[in-house]
């Protein structure tokens, strides 16, 4: 994919401050998941450090769904997803992690064999806790996690630390 697609499609991020709170800079990926030529040019690229090493693509609640569901129609792969606790109807596993102010915990069903390479995609790798937790979880049902990629990066949040060694990959850095 051309940089030149891929600075295209950073361009149609949305920064709003102050949104959902005061401090806080949402970054807005909507505009740039509406534009197909975008859409598609991120995550090819998203996909590209991983390819042929992962069996379902694993998307994180909920814009993970999104990118995950166009990158698993992109690798002729499955998508599982990754949810909020008391959204699925089986739960198999539930792993809980700490936020700024109280705890959350993510879900996912037993819809692939133990054994199952997974990629997980979320859109922003921030402080990292969500995504650990997705780790944990799939690997508490036997699944390998092979890596993550997400669509953006804010680093001075330090999210990455929490990962371990697993491989990460980040379209945008922030």
């Amino acid at each position: 994919m051309s940089s030149a697609a891929i600075q295209r499609a950073e361009s149609l991020i949305v920064s709003i401050p102050d949104h959902p709170q005061p401090g806080v800079t949402f970054r807005d990926v909507m505009p740039l998941i509406a534009d197909a030529d975008a859409l598609r040019a991120v995550v090819e690229e998203m996909l590209r450090p991983f390819a042929g090493q992962y069996d379902v693509i694993a998307g994180v609640e909920a814009r993970g769904f999104v990118l995950g569901g166009v990158a698993a129609g992109l690798a002729g792969k499955g998508m599982l997803p990754i949810r909020k606790e008391g959204k699925l109807p089986r739960p198999a596993g539930r792993e809980e992690y700490a936020l700024e102010y109280g705890t959350a915990a993510v879900e996912i069903q037993a819809d692939v064999p133990a054994g199952t390479r997974i990629l997980l995609i979320d859109d922003v790798l921030a402080t990292g806790g969500t995504l650990a937790a997705s780790v944990a979880l799939t690997r508490s049902l036997g699944l390998e996690p092979v890596g993550i990629t997400t669509l953006m990066e804010l680093d001075a949040l330090g999210g990455r630390s929490k990962l371990g060694d697993i491989p990460v990959h980040t379209v945008f850095h922030e």
